[in-house]
């Protein structure tokens, strides 16, 4: 999911919230998403937080990567925290 924050918060102007299965998959999202920005001639101004407790965020800047497990995304719940941002694409 895709949320524009640019009307309603400072922290950034994007969020993208996704889901690995497994801290597996989580790891390899978040590997693979800095590797292809790195490509591009860029870098995650931060990484926080680790595969195995369900949450890793990568701050970009004007853009930040949340990568849940499934239980953590909906422990968080940030889709409903920033409900008033406007989601820009959800894919299922």
């Amino acid at each position: 999911m895709l949320l524009d924050l640019r009307q309603v918060a400072l922290i950034a102007d994007y969020f993208v919230v996704c889901s690995g299965q497994s801290a597996r998959q989580v790891r390899a999202i978040t590997r693979d998403v800095i590797k292809a920005i790195k490509e591009a001639g860029q870098h995650p101004r931060m990484v926080e937080g680790a595969p195995e407790s369900g949450w890793v965020l990568i701050d970009f800047g004007a853009v930040v990567l949340h990568v849940f497990s499934p239980e953590v995304r909906t422990y968080y719940a940030l889709e409903e925290l920033w409900q008033e941002a406007p989601v820009v694409v959800r894919i299922q």
